[in-house]
């Protein structure tokens, strides 16, 4: 008997955003295409991030005839341990979670109505191969970070079996493919320079996977990463689809607090356009007590109208950061009452609502891909200030290898030399230039971008070739 369901079945790395919502909106992406889709996204729990249940039940709500969120019995986590890394904790919760989602799998499969026809893992759920290998459903890998980083990671254990020392003490830039110029080692992965640490062997481990999956779906798009998609093309790698940009065009704003937002919009309608500069670091990202005054003087020095999202250090590394209880507190004395006609500080707000604001003229960012992608989107230029992650390689792509950002430092990391108000004050100048060659390249990737996923553009084309993948399972 032929199953009336052609399921999608998708795992994203647990409490991390920027995994959880570009997966979401691709699974949404793909029901959306083809009405033949059903999507089920297996969510392992991290209680420690209760503001992640929060998103799915609202965008469950939101989706509740095409995609399912099946909750996985909550485990054992694994013992924090200061020294440990968040990569290395999420990919042991990973791990313990194999059982639950091969029981979840199993059961799809042997549901009289739901026929999996492919298991999507993400960049870190490496180890989630083997079930689908097991339960003999096909395995793609959905990645969220751009075309370079995913050449890069492919490229890892190249460099390790090259380089016997530290990567970071090395006094020669690097080739890597997929870049046209040579790396700075100090723009690599805080991980990776630490080749002690647990989280450099981590990434080895899931890094000799990457071959595995029958195909890898990118969260980009032609257009904006062509050197970075050739290269892979020619590479022996899985079939790479580009189905780019993903982006949640909702943001928070459809589960956080609607006051909250209404009050920041409320603000930005009384501003000129294109005055603003919005200062934001992600759900991730936050900065030490130092850094934050340096920024508050860097904008009463430069004088432009600002929006700050300003957010406290998490107190682990399994934890997010949060809104400051009392911001006074956290900046100079009298800072709040200087600048209250000119700006506004708050906590975490909608982003991408933000960045679609006429007021917004520039972007100061923690360089996450999914803001990365919102900022083009929207024609707004970034000044790129990376914290965490691929973010210094994000941050060197975008203002070395593609010209379509302003640099505040590219190897920024915590612990790293503070960046002074000067620097942010010329930063931020360069930023707001409104005839600054930079403005006008994002302007024209703005345009390329909702191009690409216009019936016939690359994104849509490459969308297509991965549902013809699928479809002979259908």
């Amino acid at each position: 008997m032929k199953k009336s369901k052609s399921e999608v079945v998708f795992i994203s790395t647990p409490g991390a955003f920027g995994n959880l919502i570009p997966l979401v909106e691709f699974a949404q992406l793909l029901v959306n295409h083809d009405p033949r889709f059903h999507a089920t996204i297996l969510i392992i729990t991290m209680p420690q991030r209760p503001v992640i249940n929060t998103y799915i039940e609202s965008r469950a709500a939101a989706s509740a005839t095409s995609i399912n969120f099946l909750h996985l019995p909550i485990v054992d986590p694994p013992a924090e341990d200061e020294h440990q890394s968040s990569i290395a904790y999420l990919s042991l919760l990973i791990q313990k979670n194999k059982p639950h989602v091969r029981h979840a799998l199993h059961d799809l499969k042997s549901s009289v109505e739901s026929n999996p026809v492919a298991f999507f893992v993400d960049m870190f759920c490496t180890s989630m191969i083997d079930v689908a290998n097991e339960l003999e459903i096909p395995c793609y890998m959905f990645f969220p970070s751009p075309a370079t980083f995913l050449n890069f990671m492919f490229h890892i254990p190249v460099l390790d079996a090259k380089i016997s020392g530290e990567w970071g003490d090395l006094d020669a830039e690097l080739t890597i493919p997929g870049f046209v110029n040579s790396v700075p080692p100090l723009v690599l992965p805080t991980a990776l320079l630490n080749k002690k640490g647990d989280a450099y062997a981590c990434y080895l481990t899931h890094t000799a996977r990457y071959k595995q999956p029958k195909g890898i779906v990118v969260n980009t798009f032609k257009e904006l990463e062509p050197h970075a998609l050739s290269s892979l093309a020619i590479s022996d790698v899985p079939r790479i689809h580009a189905i780019g940009p993903v982006v949640d065009f909702n943001g928070p704003a459809h589960w956080q607090s609607p006051d909250h937002y209404e009050s920041v919009v409320k603000w930005l309608d009384d501003q000129p356009l294109l005055s603003v500069v919005l200062l934001c670091f992600g759900s991730m990202g936050s900065l030490g007590a130092p850094q934050v005054r340096e920024i508050a003087f860097g904008l009463e020095r430069v004088g432009f109208r600002f929006l700050w999202a300003l957010r406290e250090p998490p107190k682990s590394n399994v934890y997010l950061p949060s809104d400051p209880a009392n911001a006074d507190k956290a900046l100079p004395d009298g800072f709040l009452k200087q600048t209250s006609k000119s700006g506004l500080v708050c906590g975490w707000v909608p982003q991408v609502k933000i960045l679609a604001h006429q007021a917004i003229g520039g972007f100061v960012s923690h360089c996450g891909w999914n803001s990365i992608l919102e900022s083009l989107w929207y024609g707004v230029p970034i000044a790129m200030w990376p914290i965490y992650a691929e973010q210094q390689m994000s941050a060197f792509e975008m203002v070395k290898e593609l010209g379509l950002a302003v640099e505040i430092r590219v190897d920024y990391r915590e612990g790293s030399k503070i960046v002074l108000a000067e620097e942010v004050e010329k930063s931020i100048k360069s930023l707001m230039d409104v005839d600054r060659v930079v403005r006008s390249r994002v302007k024209d990737m703005s345009e390329m971008s909702r191009m690409a996923l216009m019936e016939n553009g690359s994104a849509y084309q490459a969308l297509e070739g991965l549902i013809e993948e699928l479809a002979p399972k259908i």
